[in-house]
C-alpha cells in the first residue's frame, strides 16, 4: 500500500485520512490506524500525542487538499457560471460522501473544539469562496444583481452535502446528479442571458 520510502509519520496520517473517511473519528480505533499504516503502537505514539493529535492532522491535511481541489475549479480563466459548474461537475468518490462534510455526523468529533476546527473553517472558506464568484458573477453582469451570494453560496454547499447523503442513502450516484443538475439549472436561471 505504501512505498519503502514514506515515513512512519506519513503512513500514519494517511492511514487515519482513509479511516476517518470510512468509519468515521468514534469507530477508528489506533490499533486499526496502526494495522492500516504497517507501524507499531511506539511509532504510533513517537509521532502523535495520541490519536485526537493524529486525527487532527490527518483531517488538517484532507482539508487543504479539498481546499485546493476547489480552488483550482475558482481559479481557472472562465465565467462564474462556467467555474462553479466545473467545481461542482468535477470527479468525485460520491458514494464514499465527502471526506470533510461526512465527519460532521460523528458526535465525538464534532464535540472536540479543535478537531471540529478544521471542519468548520472549511465549509465556511468554501462558502465564503463560492460567495466570491458569485458576487463576480453579479459584479460583471453574468448574473443577476439581485442574487444574494452569500445564500446562493450556502444552498450550493448545501446542495452538494445534501446529494452526497441522497447517493449513500440510495446507494447510487444518480440522486447526486441530480441535486448537482438542479443547482445548476436554478443558477443558469439567474444569469442575465436566461
Amino acid at each position: 500500500m505504501y512505498s519503502m520510502g514514506t515515513s512512519t509519520a506519513e503512513r500514519l496520517i494517511e492511514s487515519t485520512r482513509e479511516l476517518l473517511w470510512e468509519r468515521g473519528y468514534a469507530a477508528t480505533s489506533p490499533k486499526a490506524i496502526q494495522q492500516r499504516a504497517g507501524a507499531g503502537q511506539g511509532s504510533m505514539y513517537h509521532h502523535f500525542a495520541g490519536k485526537p493529535d493524529l486525527a487532527l492532522a490527518a483531517i488538517t491535511r484532507t482539508a487543504q487538499e479539498m481546499r485546493a481541489k476547489a480552488e483550482a475549479q475558482f481559479s481557472t480563466p472562465g465565467t462564474a457560471v462556467e467555474r462553479i459548474t466545473a467545481y461542482l461537475l468535477r470527479e468525485r468518490e460520491v458514494l464514499k460522501g465527502c471526506p470533510i462534510g461526512g465527519l460532521t455526523q460523528d458526535p465525538d468529533l464534532m464535540a472536540d473544539p479543535a478537531l471540529r476546527a478544521p471542519v468548520e473553517e472549511t465549509l465556511a472558506w468554501l462558502r465564503g469562496r463560492l460567495a466570491e464568484v458569485v458576487a463576480e458573477g453579479c459584479r460583471d453582469g453574468e448574473l443577476d444583481a439581485a442574487l444574494d451570494p452569500q445564500t446562493t453560496a450556502a444552498a450550493i454547499v448545501a446542495v452538494l452535502q445534501g446529494g452526497y447523503v441522497l447517493a449513500r442513502a440510495a446507494d447510487s450516484v444518480d440522486p447526486f446528479d441530480q441535486a448537482v443538475t438542479g443547482a445548476l439549472g436554478l443558477l443558469a436561471g439567474r444569469t442575465t442571458s436566461a
